[in-house]
């Protein structure tokens, strides 16, 4: 499994940040080729100190492969480039092979 997470640091305006994330953003995102699980929070916080994090998502692909084809699709360039519409605070993306582990 592959593994894209976004970081959104905090926004100008979070109310407006939510409500187009939620409604506008999020639709295109499930939109995606190959997209396997999603999930996002609005409620990020440190173990110590300030979080310099807003909000988070995660998305779930088989593989780098499918990973890079979804961001290549149309739908990804779409969800892409929507990122202005409401992240004034920028995002910062990162994507890694997921181990798994035992208990």
């Amino acid at each position: 499994m592959h593994k894209l997470m976004v970081l959104y640091p905090e926004p100008a305006d979070p109310d407006h940040f939510r409500d187009y994330y939620v409604n506008n953003h999020l639709p295109l995102v499930r939109l995606m080729p190959g997209l396997l699980a999603w999930r996002y929070s609005f409620e990020v916080a440190a173990t110590q100190g300030q979080t310099p994090y807003f909000a988070v998502f995660e998305a779930e692909f088989a593989d780098i492969a499918a990973m890079t084809a979804a961001r290549e699709s149309p739908h990804g360039k779409q969800a892409a480039a929507d990122v202005v519409n409401y992240a004034t605070g920028g995002a910062v993306v990162i994507h890694f092979p997921v181990q798994n582990g035992t208990c």
